[in-house]
């Protein structure tokens, strides 16, 4: 965290103080609001607020199915992802996917991905039993690609093929 840190100071010379925190029912609303946001963004898709709300709501209710993180700043929520996990029988240990990450525009390239991502690094290691992280993302973002490559991710062999 301290690295972290650093680098927004360098980067910035004034570090953004920002709270990191698994989030809690209170940010279903701003965690709803993300995703439709993001599918809009990178799909032009438009998600229905009453699923999403309860698909939301499922998760932060329960840990086995993940986790969303949220970066606070002043008590406003500016950020989140959300972890959902993958067991490996060739590892016998867990990955964890990064996945529905959303910065609010006007706090974007500022390293609150970085800060995000750094929790999730910390948590992975207390729990002990975490062998990677993986995430996708659109073959056009390669703003979001260089800020992944940035961070020490690197891309997979695989491709990824859904129905």
């Amino acid at each position: 965290m301290l690295a972290v840190q650093l680098m927004l100071y360098l980067k910035y010379r004034k570090p953004m103080q920002l709270n990191i925190r698994v989030a809690q029912d209170k940010d279903i609303s701003a965690l709803v609001e993300f995703n439709q946001n993001m599918a809009f963004e990178t799909e032009q898709k438009r998600l229905d607020s009453e699923v999403l709300s309860k698909g939301v709501g499922a998760l932060v209710a329960d840990s086995n199915k993940g986790f969303y993180l949220v970066a606070e700043l002043d008590a406003q929520v500016v950020g989140s992802l959300m972890v959902t996990t993958e067991w490996s029988d060739w590892r016998n240990a867990v990955f964890w996917w990064i996945q529905s990450v959303y910065i609010v525009p006007n706090f974007r390239r500022r390293g609150i991905y970085a800060q995000l991502y750094a929790k999730v690094k910390a948590l992975a290691e207390e729990q002990g039993n975490i062998c990677g992280f993986r995430l996708y993302v659109e073959k056009d973002n390669t703003v979001a690609q260089s800020t992944y490559t940035a961070l020490g991710m690197h891309e997979s062999h695989y491709l990824m093929f859904e129905e």
